[in-house]
């Protein structure tokens, strides 16, 4: 490389001016994280409104799926050439993962000082059955070794028939490291011997101060930083071509980030979703196909 390139930028200046925008990058997520840690968020009764809307809207769509048979999963509803590529992608072993977003008559559903994180995940597992995956994911005593080390910990706390009361601690670490006791409802639907779905809501979502110390506690309602405020989950089973098709759907309500840093921290923030789907995705399947 020549040391003046072309531009009139010198090789030295061009270096040093990278380095400057990853270290301003890096410098923004910091002071994000410090100025979180230091002012509660408390969510906005037009946010949780917002929220509600969101997922009823949602839900409307997902009861239609679910009640369609030949339009059961997401990919079901791809043009031919978009469900053959995924197909392709599914057989190799691939998780296809996709962004969603409920909208109410074409217009964006308001959640002010609050984001709605919306992913979709499926996977397939060879020679696999509805039954394997109803097992696995019931075993809420266990989830803490399948789906480790986000989940720290997992306990059933009761079960009526289908439907199960559960707890679940979650550990994130990304600049700041964030620990969540969640707890869920969650309730179990088998249509047939081939089709089968779930859905789950938070009841609560605290987070835990001196996590792992003798001194650990949740933090009051009011003393949250707004890293999580609600999750859903969605999952559906299809037994076809051989093997199990696996599709998750997760909605999460978080705090927003100030305006003056959204085009920079905002896709940060959105990827941790996408990325905590795709593990979990992924740890289902290699799990049930073991």
């Amino acid at each position: 490389m020549p040391d003046r390139l072309k531009c009139g930028i010198p090789k030295s200046d061009l270096i040093a001016l990278i380095f400057s925008e990853k270290t301003a990058y890096f410098v923004c997520l910091v002071l994000l994280a410090a100025a979180t840690r230091a002012h509660a968020a408390k969510l906005k009764p037009e946010a949780a409104e917002g929220w509600d809307r969101y997922v009823a809207l949602t839900e409307a769509r997902i009861y239609g799926e679910q009640h369609d048979l030949p339009h059961f999963l997401w990919i079901d509803l791809m043009s031919n050439d978009k469900k053959n590529t995924a197909e392709v992608q599914l057989r190799n072993g691939q998780v296809v993962i996709y962004r969603l977003r409920t909208e109410d008559q074409g217009t964006s559903i308001r959640t002010p000082g609050a984001l709605i994180h919306h992913w979709i995940g499926i996977a397939f597992i060879p020679k696999a059955n509805v039954q394997q995956a109803l097992a696995l994911l019931e075993d809420y005593n266990n989830h803490y070794r399948v789906y480790k080390p986000e989940v720290e910990r997992s306990q059933l706390i009761s079960r009526n028939g289908d439907d199960f009361k559960i707890f679940l601690r979650y550990r994130t670490k990304k600049i700041i490291t964030v620990v969540l006791n969640t707890y869920h409802d969650v309730h179990y639907s088998v249509i047939d011997g081939r089709h089968a779905y779930c859905r789950s809501y938070s009841t609560k979502v605290a987070e835990v101060e001196d996590a792992g110390t003798p001194g650990e506690h949740e933090r009051t309602v009011d003393d949250q930083n707004g890293f999580m405020w609600r999750m859903n989950t969605y999952w559906r089973f299809e037994e076809r071509n051989g093997g199990l098709y696996l599709q998750c759907e997760a909605i999460t309500l978080t705090r927003s980030v100030p305006v003056e840093l959204r085009w920079l921290i905002e896709p940060y923030i959105t990827s941790i979703p996408r990325e905590s789907l795709n593990e979990t995705m992924h740890q289902t399947r290699d799990a049930i196909g073991r």
